[in-house]
């Protein structure tokens, strides 16, 4: 297996600290973006900006193939106070890279570089740096952009670290692996009036009491105890006195799931109990539905031949099976359209450095991971772009005559 050296690995830490100071929120990628873009040409690839926004392609051709394949890393950051404490800590007040999206980043710029120099590959790379993974849709946008038109793939693969699992271990899962994502914004709206005559006014307090409560019996009762789905009711926002009935109630609520059909029954379901519910207490039900991101499913032959390349390049007990997982990304859009594999790459366990989870003002990449997620990507490209076997010159015969 190919591996970066060691002054590569730490030339690419640093580039990944670099970018940590300097998070930037979805579709303000605009300093680490032109950082893709500059190292990607200085190495002789093709590069394209403004994908998406502040999405970054960059191509390299070898050979005569025409086969190609994509990898795609994410480059924003979240809106998070860091509580690290690290020398590298974010430069910007309230920003930082809590979901590692910086090693990401570093770690295809890494393998990018080695390719460049070194690649053994027949065929058409496209490296995708994407904007505004974190809730933003960046996936969409650079797809409406007409991604995949003008940089077609037939395949396309992607890494995200994963706290909770030993670092640098590699996890795969073919199917359904991350959960979709919606949002539903539920306004009750009612009859205000004195807390002490509730009789002359309609109560949506109550009723939006009731909805929470109702709400928790669409997983236990409507969804196959074998699909995985969450709803979350996350706020509740009535009234500003205690001696007032408010004239509305305000909830918000998650809904996850692993499985679309799971996802639009939930959706049928869920409208209609805020409707009833509402009915039944007297008061009137606004539903804003906000679409998030599809469930991620990882195409089974694609995801075969990523697991056998890591079976090939890497220890046994570096390679797990990924859990099913109800968090949500954007990448699932790209495997709507293309064929390809999410992986993961542990980032350190329980106890142990890296282990603290995505989302978390104390989280931080694990540097470690840059040089086993690079030789993975490295061995991917060179084993899915192998050039053909030389053509075999057929053994020249002498047959020997009887005189």
């Amino acid at each position: 297996m190919e591996r970066l050296s060691d002054q590569a690995l730490q030339t690419f830490i640093d580039l990944r600290r670099d970018i940590h100071r300097h998070p930037e929120l979805a579709f303000q990628e605009r300093r680490t973006a032109a950082l893709v873009a500059a190292q990607l040409g200085a190495w002789g690839y093709e590069v394209t900006t403004g994908l998406g926004g502040t999405g970054v392609v960059g191509q390299l051709r070898r050979g005569t193939s025409s086969r190609s394949i994509g990898l795609r890393a994410d480059m924003d950051a979240l809106p998070i106070a860091e509580a690290t404490g690290a020398a590298w800590a974010s430069c910007e007040h309230g920003v930082m890279h809590a979901c590692g999206h910086d090693g990401h980043t570093a770690m295809l710029l890494a393998a990018a570089h080695h390719l460049a120099q070194h690649g053994r590959f027949d065929g058409t790379l496209n490296l995708i740096f994407q904007p505004a993974e974190e809730g933003g849709g960046g996936a969409l946008k650079m797809m409406e952009d007409g991604l995949f038109e003008r940089f077609p793939c037939d395949a396309i693969f992607a890494m995200h670290n994963m706290p909770g699992f030993a670092q640098g271990q590699l996890l795969f899962r073919s199917g359904p692996t991350m959960a979709s994502s919606d949002y539903a914004t539920v306004t009750l709206h009612g009859v205000g009036g004195h807390g002490a005559m509730p009789h002359k006014a309609t109560d949506p307090l109550v009723a939006a009491a009731s909805l929470v409560m109702a709400l928790q019996t669409i997983v236990s009762r409507n969804v196959d105890p074998m699909q995985p789905a969450v709803v979350t009711v996350g706020v509740l926002h009535a009234g500003e006195a205690n001696n007032v009935i408010p004239a509305s109630a305000r909830l918000e609520i998650s809904l996850r799931a692993l499985d679309p059909q799971v996802r639009r029954d939930m959706e049928r379901r869920i409208k209609a109990l805020i409707e009833l519910q509402a009915q039944s207490y007297g008061v009137r039900a606004e539903i804003q539905w906000r679409p998030g991101y599809a469930v991620l499913v990882n195409d089974a032959e694609q995801t075969a031949h990523a697991l056998a390349v890591a079976r090939k390049h890497f220890p046994a007990d570096q390679i797990a099976q990924a859990p099913m997982l109800t968090g949500s990304e954007d990448f699932a859009f790209m495997l709507e359209r293309v064929p390809g594999c999410y992986l993961f790459i542990g980032n350190g366990a329980d106890g142990e450095p890296g282990a603290c989870m995505v989302h978390n003002p104390a989280y931080d990449f694990n540097d470690q991971n840059i040089a086993p997620g690079a030789a993975y990507w490295i061995a991917l490209v060179n084993e899915l772009l192998s050039p053909p076997a030389p053509e075999s010159t057929p053994e020249t015969r002498t047959e020997k005559t009887t005189p």
